[in-house]
């Protein structure tokens, strides 16, 4: 996700989210027929075979992660469309390769977690597998469909790799091109997995500011472990979470310390359809404002066009109605 300045011209990531009710991100055509090329190439994978009703204390998880934590709104929403009208679309398992009478779940996880709380079985498709195409068949069925955000992505890409699997079979699964690839894997590589993992899945922070976050971690140790002690850290939200350790990363000179002390927690806010991505870093004197995602350009524009309104309504804010 490339960084837009707010004031251009003025100042200097399924299991799906709603049973069979998929939201597809991107702005361009192109990226939207990738999209759609992906989720054929999953469907692929369940059309013209039987499904089952299996127990799910029988289905264990899939070999490899791709998912850091979850949206509990989002599986609520989940849990209440199957609650109400069932299981629309089938998982995918194959039976397990070390395990007579169970089976590992290729996609589908959250699906499976519903039908445990729920206490019914899950609707599946039964299919043999052999690793490769395991994982092939999963990020694919993800990428179309579970909005992961990048360093989700990315570390499914890293832990891919750590079992072995090459760029190409990688690339596969993730739609992505080999330069994608190997900048994920870098990321992973430069930033320790206990802070990606303290993080979160930071949903709107794109591609280009994890990049700079990995350029900046190691050598900002002791900033980003002090934010990271701070007793608010775990409070934040996950895009929170990264704004405050990429301010902390990013701080120069002998201020350094204190402008960690006096900086207010990071703020986002993203639209309702995730085309615009705002975090604002506030310090004593000092609010920077970025704004990123495909929408990001045109909305500056606009935003940028009505200022002298928009300080009017904060001026008259503060006096409030006359009479009051």
């Amino acid at each position: 996700m490339a960084r837009k300045n707010l004031l251009a011209g003025l100042a200097d990531t399924t299991d799906e989210p709603v049973e069979a009710n998929y939201r597809i991100g991107g702005a361009s055509k192109s990226m939207i027929r990738s999209v759609n090329e992906l989720a054929r190439q999953a469907d692929a994978f369940l059309e013209g075979e039987q499904v089952i009703e299996i127990d799910p204390d029988v289905i264990d998880g899939s070999f490899v992660s791709d998912r850091l934590g979850s949206n509990d709104e989002d599986y609520q929403e989940l849990l209440q469309a199957i609650k109400e009208r069932g299981q629309d679309s089938p998982i995918l398992v194959r039976p397990h390769p070390d395990f007579d009478s169970r089976y590992m779940i290729v996609f589908g996880h959250r699906r499976v977690r519903v039908a445990r709380e729920l206490h019914r079985k899950v609707r599946a498709v039964v299919k043999a597998l052999d690793d490769k195409t395991h994982v092939i068949a999963q990020g694919q069925e993800n990428s179309a469909r579970a909005n992961l955000s990048f360093i989700e992505k990315a570390l499914f890409a890293s832990n891919l790799e750590k079992l072995g699997y090459d760029r190409e079979t990688i690339s596969s699964a993730l739609a992505a091109n080999a330069a994608a690839v190997s900048k994920m894997v870098s990321v992973t590589t430069r930033i320790s997995q206990d802070l990606i993992y303290r993080i979160g899945s930071a949903p709107g922070i794109g591609r280009e500011r994890w990049v700079e976050l990995s350029l900046l971690a190691e050598r900002k140790s002791t900033q980003i472990a002090e934010v990271l002690a701070s007793e608010e850290f775990g409070s934040l939200d996950s895009d929170e979470r990264f704004s405050r350790v990429f301010a902390a990363a990013s701080i120069k000179g002998k201020s350094a310390k204190k402008e960690r002390l006096t900086a207010s927690p990071a703020k986002s806010w993203i639209s309702k359809d995730s085309s615009v991505i705002l975090t604002m870093n506030q310090k004593a004197k000092k609010v920077a404002i970025e704004l990123g995602n495909e929408n990001a350009k045109p909305f500056s524009d606009w935003l940028s066009s009505r200022l002298d309104r928009l300080y009017d309504e904060f001026e008259q804010s503060k006096t409030g109605p006359a009479g009051d």
